[in-house]
């Protein structure tokens, strides 16, 4: 898979897996939570805005609801290594939500080829890359 065909943006080596993860992610179809839930460790870990959800089916469920609620496309803006197996990723989300328009910074760690945690916040608008405005 190259992200990068898909997001120029993305012009850093990122892990196979996160690469995975956006291009389901990109579509918010909540028939994909099977395929989503796959990215992760057995014990992974989303925090979503300050909610955290562990395991494989805590994620499955996660999908179904509130990370497929409404439709949106998704923009990858830069991304970068934070150190071993830690990355960031910095998107945006054009949608039909509250506001219509929402920047994040999404937060991996990966481990043995798969997503250990992953971090969303939102970030300020114009915020530089690497602040968030929730943490």
């Amino acid at each position: 898979m190259n992200p990068n065909q898909q997001w120029p943006a993305m012009n850093w080596p990122v892990p196979d897996i996160i690469a995975k993860y956006l291009q389901i992610a990109s579509a918010a179809d909540g028939a994909d939570a099977d395929r989503i839930a796959a990215c992760f460790t057995e014990d992974g870990q989303v925090t979503d805005v300050d909610e955290a959800i562990r395991g494989t089916a805590a994620i499955r469920e996660w999908w179904q609801g509130p990370a497929t609620r409404f439709r949106y496309s998704m923009e990858v803006l830069d991304g970068h290594a934070l150190g071993n197996d830690r990355y960031v990723v910095f998107i945006r989300l054009v949608g039909n939500f509250p506001g219509g328009v929402a920047d994040f910074a999404e937060r991996f760690t990966v481990q043995d080829g798969h997503i250990a945690e992953l971090d969303i916040a939102l970030r300020a608008p114009g915020s530089p890359a690497g602040e968030t405005s929730v943490r």
